[in-house]
C-alpha cells in the first residue's frame, strides 16, 4: 500500500526523451480545502497507474487510470455507501520552480494545467480533486431509505421512534383529524389563524 501517490520527474526534466511512470494502491487520500485537511475514504485498495511524457519547454502530459471505491454517506441516513469509480486521467503539466505546492490552473485554451515545483511530485491533491469531480453529488444506500428522525436522530430504517417527526404532520392529521390544542395543531404555522375573525364586507 502506498502512503502517498508520488511520481519522480527529475530524469524527465533533465532529458525529454525519457518518460516517467508510477503505480500503486491507496486506502485513502488527504487534501486541503479552505486550510482544512479532509480525507477521502476508500472501501479497499484503490489502484492507480500514471505515465508522464515530456512535451518540451517544461511542459508535460500526464495520463493514466485511478479506480477507487469511494466511501460516501447516504444523504438521508448517513450510512456508508460504496461508490465504485473508474477514472481516466489526462492533464497538461507545467514545471515552475517557484510553485510551493502543486495546483491546478486554467490555461487560455480552457484546459486545466497541473503546475508543480518539486520534481518529486505528490499527486494526492490532483487525484483527490479528480475523484471529487467524478463522484456523484449525493447517494442513497437504498432508494427507499427513510432517513433519520429529525428530533432524536434515530435511523428510521430500523423501525419507528416515539417522535412525530417520523411521519409528516399532514399525514397524521388526515388520518386522525387535528384535536384542538394538540401538538400537531401547535406545529401548524397557520393554526393561530383558525379563530381569526375577518371584518365582513
Amino acid at each position: 500500500m502506498t502512503d502517498s501517490p508520488r511520481i519522480h520527474l527529475g530524469s524527465l526534466l533533465r532529458s525529454s526523451t525519457e518518460d516517467a511512470h508510477a503505480e500503486g494502491s491507496l486506502d485513502h487520500l488527504q487534501y486541503e480545502q479552505g486550510r482544512t485537511l479532509h480525507t477521502l475514504r476508500f472501501a479497499g485498495p484503490a489502484p492507480f497507474e500514471v505515465d508522464v511524457n515530456a512535451l518540451g519547454s517544461n511542459e508535460m502530459y500526464l495520463q493514466g487510470t485511478f479506480e477507487p471505491v469511494l466511501v460516501m454517506e447516504c444523504a438521508r441516513c448517513l450510512r456508508d455507501v460504496d461508490v465504485p469509480l473508474e477514472i481516466s486521467l489526462g492533464t497538461l503539466m507545467r514545471y515552475d520552480p517557484s510553485a510551493d505546492a502543486p495546483y491546478l490552473e486554467e490555461a487560455e485554451t480552457g484546459e486545466e494545467v497541473l503546475v508543480f515545483g518539486d520534481p518529486d511530485l505528490d499527486l494526492s491533491a490532483y487525484l483527490a480533486e479528480t475523484t471529487l469531480l467524478n463522484a456523484p453529488l449525493s447517494v442513497l444506500h437504498d432508494e427507499a431509505c427513510r432517513g433519520l428522525c429529525q428530533v432524536c436522530g434515530h435511523d428510521l430504517n430500523e423501525g419507528p421512534c416515539e417522535h412525530m417527526a417520523q411521519v409528516p404532520v399532514e399525514e397524521i392529521d388526515d388520518q386522525l383529524g387535528t384535536p384542538e390544542g394538540s401538538l400537531h395543531a401547535r406545529q401548524n404555522p397557520f393554526a393561530a389563524l383558525a379563530d381569526l375573525k375577518l371584518p365582513e364586507e
